[in-house]
């Protein structure tokens, strides 16, 4: 994997040649391995860069400008690009490289990849507690079927035993009868003896 940056190495233009400058330079300083591609001197290099240029990221007049900054065939980014990974300690994100240990970048991702963890624990746990949710749910379910079904087997008896005396009430109501019917005869011989204790009177 070779980072081509295309340049113009006779360019006129005071801004385009300091870009190029500090793109170079800082793959220099950093070690990056990389092939200046001039544009000014090779016709071949002029027409790949500009057919390879994505879309967007021509100008107006569709003529893209040096430096331009390439992975093999994959496009990079233009100066603007480079600048802002720059800031953001993402330079090899950005060139597709991997980046060297010890670096921000390495440190970056490996905080990422431990918050990635961190989350991934967290949604596995949010899972199982979620899957006792369901096991509790279902546990409840039974049970109150269950109870609905005791009482429907409970109902019919209650039913009965509100229609129905039973034996023993029965019973205190036939004694009560008769002792009923033994007091009024008592009542009656009393009033018969009182009659004809009066007449002998």
């Amino acid at each position: 994997m070779v980072i081509k940056v295309f340049v113009a190495t006779s360019s006129g233009s005071t801004a385009i040649k300091k870009k190029q400058q500090e793109v170079v330079g800082f793959l220099e300083a950093n070690k990056i391995d990389f092939q200046q591609m001039d544009i000014a001197g090779d016709e071949d290099n002029r027409k790949w860069m500009r057919e390879n240029v994505p879309g967007e990221k021509k100008p107006q007049n569709g003529i893209p400008l040096p430096p331009q900054i390439f992975n093999e065939e994959r496009y990079c980014g233009d100066f603007e690009s480079f600048f802002s990974a720059k800031e953001e300690n993402i330079i090899y994100s950005f060139l597709g490289l991997a980046p060297p240990p010890g670096t921000k970048e390495t440190e970056k991702s490996d905080a990422k990849e431990e918050k990635s963890d961190a989350v991934e624990e967290k949604s596995e746990a949010t899972e199982e507690k979620s899957e006792a949710t369901e096991e509790k749910s279902e546990a409840v379910e039974e049970t109150e079927t269950h109870t609905e079904d005791k009482a429907d087997e409970g109902a019919p008896e209650e039913a009965q035993s509100d229609q129905a005396p039973s034996e023993d009430q029965q019973e205190n109501k036939e004694e009560h009868a008769v002792t009923g019917e033994e007091e009024e005869k008592q009542e009656e011989g009393e009033g018969n003896e009182e009659a004809e204790e009066q007449e002998e009177s």
